[in-house]
């Protein structure tokens, strides 16, 4: 499928997060993008250069994390032939490849210290300098920079420089998870369902049953708008009447009886290390016949969580790591089973 690139939804958190970056796009200043992982900062981005005076100039995109700390200097900034081992000719950067337009600067929490020291007097004096190089080049670059990060803890850490974030931060747009935009879920899947239904040649929409759509509204969707994407597109394709509404979801692709199991060969037992802190263990399932797999899976699932939680002095980060889980993946959880209050 096409690259994505239009707004869908109709939600006022998520309609004031794209009427500020078309505000923000007309002036020639730094934006920083704010939003979870699959929330559409890169889709800002190209808002924030297409609206702009610079529309018709280089649009240039750097992952921050996708670079090696060693080489993202090189990256940024460009160097000249050997400069350092495997530098065999001289090389423009990031920066002079936007020069004139905008440099849209993709994770820009992992960047290191010794690189947002050079990335502040890029910003600050529209010059760089290439890696082996003494003599400064001039740019004229406008800087839009994104991160899932609350850039002002990684100032009080120490992990990322106030001096940059206050030269940045001139406009900060802060986008709203899936969970937050009311409304938009249904009109979001229904718009991934029908392109998935015309790649696969349906001649018709039939539409979402009542389940899956009570099974998207109760998600919590980690993921936002890219996992939201991924289910739906699955469900279509694993749907195998398309005069039927669709009416089943499958949120984790990796969920089999089959999966294979991770054994760490250094980690305690849970019994032993819950015995050994002096705390319950969890309950063991109970033998015998069962008349309901599905409601005896999900009590063993809440005994377990509801023990591990205790264990864990109720810290769901903590309980998390316990069971080999992401933060969002115990959250959703803890709401299943009621267990979060």
């Amino acid at each position: 499928m096409e690259r994505e690139t239009q707004f869908i939804g109709q939600s006022a958190a998520f309609q004031d997060a794209v009427d500020r970056a078309s505000q923000a796009a007309t002036l020639d200043r730094p934006v920083l993008v704010i939003g979870e992982r699959g929330t559409g900062k890169e889709l800002i981005a190209e808002r924030l250069h297409r609206l702009s005076a610079r529309w018709d100039r280089p649009y240039v995109i750097m992952n921050c994390a996708a670079m090696p700390e060693t080489l993202i200097e090189s990256e940024l900034f460009g160097h000249e032939a050997g400069a350092f081992t495997g530098a065999t000719k001289t090389r423009a950067g990031r920066f002079e490849e936007a020069d004139g337009g905008t440099l849209f600067l993709d994770e820009l929490a992992t960047m290191s210290m010794g690189a947002q020291e050079r990335l502040l007097r890029a910003v600050e004096y529209g010059e760089v300098t290439r890696v082996g190089s003494s003599r400064p080049i001039r740019v004229d670059v406008r800087i839009v920079a994104a991160t899932n990060e609350h850039l002002p803890a990684l100032v009080e850490d120490n992990r990322f420089r106030a001096d940059l974030l206050d030269r940045l931060s001139f406009e900060v747009i802060t986008l709203p998870p899936l969970r937050a935009r009311e409304g938009d879920i249904e009109v979001l899947a229904t718009y991934f369902g029908q392109r998935m239904a015309a790649v696969l040649g349906w001649e018709e929409w039939p539409g979402f049953g009542p389940r899956a759509l009570a099974a998207m509204e109760g998600h919590d969707w980690p993921g936002n708008v890219r996992e939201l994407r991924n289910v739906i597109e699955r469900a279509i394709y694993r749907w195998a009447d398309p005069e039927r509404p669709v009416d089943a979801l499958s949120f984790d692709p990796f969920a089999s009886p089959w999966q294979p199991v991770v054994r760490k060969a250094t980690a305690k037992p849970a019994a032993a290390a819950a015995a050994s802190e002096g705390a319950p263990t969890a309950h063991e399932p109970q033998s015998g016949p069962v008349s309901d797999l599905r409601a005896a899976v999900d009590a063993y699932e809440k005994q377990i969580l509801a023990d591990t939680m205790a264990r864990c002095r109720f810290n769901q980060k903590v309980a998390a790591e316990a069971l080999g889980l992401s933060y969002d993946q115990i959250r959703h959880a803890l709401k299943k089973h009621g267990l979060n209050q």
